[in-house]
């Protein structure tokens, strides 16, 4: 009975699955939802969807049903928005990369702005499992979304070296102008998370019109794990005096990362004995300081590069040269409690470029972590994330064709 009961289950999951088909839908008054099948999801059958306010859910969960190319969301039906697929393959340097091009209905014959989605450290098949894209496609929007180098369908080593992955953004925007020839109007670069490094390296590479960062860094690799060590002893209750011993700590497992353990171990046992028995010690987490501080020299020595340093990754990466050396105007959206990317240094130093005179919106959102994602806290600091902040989805659209209308939930524009 058991094993009956479980495989009339899975058989129910995968025909729920099958009636769903991924892409944007329309509602009223304007209303869109975006529904994908996900990894994490794919055991379940259940899809994953997301409303033009930032809500989210899953298929079985009640709120949304499938039902061939329309949707039923609470009795509101939602259709299917047609769309223009074309899947192409394009060279970047020796390696064949996998990507799509998703163009919108045309709105009384204007042309839509193209945008190439630039990535964050995401390991899944963009072209199949990106919401992003299709977000933006239901904004009329046409989008280009690639699998990463070394993921789905694209040849290469998976890796995090912003310069490589610079030059293949700037290999898929050729390639999507040339698939939109004569279809668009402006063209730019969207990069969440880590595509915050990656846009901007690769933007005048591609020659594009506009720049737009959600939850991205202005920081360097090493200095991300200092802040969020940072963060998180201030969120602990620690003042000056331990966060200036904390960096002395995060300083000397920067270097040990940037020398690739080949060198550092005498600055990082000195720092371990004197701070290793205080109270705060054992609070450290940070990106990789953490993880660092638990193994001993000879771990470290034997099988640290290959624990911590195998990407790739240029630490000491210059995000702020190559920020001075964009042409086009930018947008930087910000998270306001991001413990990934803790946001402060990155908005001091774009409130400095700006200074300089480069053209940069910066818009924060109160009270949201990475993604820009809103959450509860637990007693212990366990964040549960609820949704997406809603005005997130909207401006990013608006952004892009040109014509920003706050509000935008609760956004606030640093920048006027």
């Amino acid at each position: 009975m058991l094993l009956a009961a479980v495989a009339l289950a899975a058989q129910a999951a995968a025909s729920a699955a099958a009636s769903c088909q991924p892409g944007a839908y329309s509602g009223p008054d304007g209303r869109f939802l975006v529904i994908m099948e996900r990894p994490d999801t794919a055991q379940t059958g259940a899809w994953r969807w997301w409303a033009d306010d930032g809500r989210f859910g899953l298929t079985n969960d009640g709120s949304v049903t499938c039902r061939g190319d329309t949707l039923d969301v609470k009795a509101v039906i939602y259709n299917k928005i047609p769309v223009r697929l074309t899947p192409t393959k394009f060279k970047s340097g020796d390696l064949t990369l996998n990507g799509m091009l998703i163009e919108p209905p045309g709105a009384s014959g204007a042309k839509p702005p193209l945008v190439v989605t630039v990535h964050g450290s995401e390991r899944n098949a963009a072209v199949k499992y990106a919401q992003y894209p299709w977000i933006l496609a239901a904004q009329g929007i046409a989008a280009f979304v690639y699998d990463k180098r070394g993921t789905g369908e694209s040849q290469g080593t998976y890796n995090q070296n912003f310069h490589a992955l610079g030059a293949d953004a700037a290999a898929a925007s050729k390639e999507a102008k040339r698939l939109a020839a004569g279809r668009y109007a402006r063209f730019g670069l969207l990069g969440g998370s880590q595509g915050g490094w990656v846009a901007p390296r690769a933007a005048n590479d591609a020659d594009a019109d506009f720049v737009a960062v959600g939850f991205g860094l202005l920081i360097d690799p090493l200095e991300e794990d200092a802040s969020q060590v940072a963060a998180e002893l201030t969120e602990a209750g620690y003042g000056t005096d331990v966060l200036k011993q904390a960096r002395e700590i995060t300083d000397a497992t920067g270097n040990l990362m940037a020398e690739h353990f080949l060198k550092g171990y005498e600055q990082l046992a000195a720092v371990k004995a004197h701070y290793g028995k205080a109270p705060w010690f054992a609070k450290i987490k940070g990106e990789f300081t953490g993880d660092v501080l638990a193994l001993d020299e000879a771990t470290l020595r034997r099988e640290g590069r290959a624990k911590f340093d195998n990407l790739d990754l240029d630490w000491r990466y210059d995000a702020m040269g190559w920020m001075r050396k964009v042409k086009a105007p930018q947008l930087w959206i910000i998270a306001a409690e991001d413990r990934e990317a803790p946001p402060q240094t990155t908005i001091d130093r774009l409130q400095t470029l700006r200074r300089e005179g480069h053209d940069i919106a910066i818009v924060r959102f109160p009270a949201t972590d990475h993604g820009m994602v809103e959450f509860t806290q637990a007693a212990d600091g366990e964040r549960t994330t609820t949704r997406v902040t809603d005005g997130y989805f909207r401006l990013l659209g608006d952004w892009i064709k040109g014509s920003t209308r706050p509000p935008y939930g609760r956004g606030e524009f640093l920048t006027k």
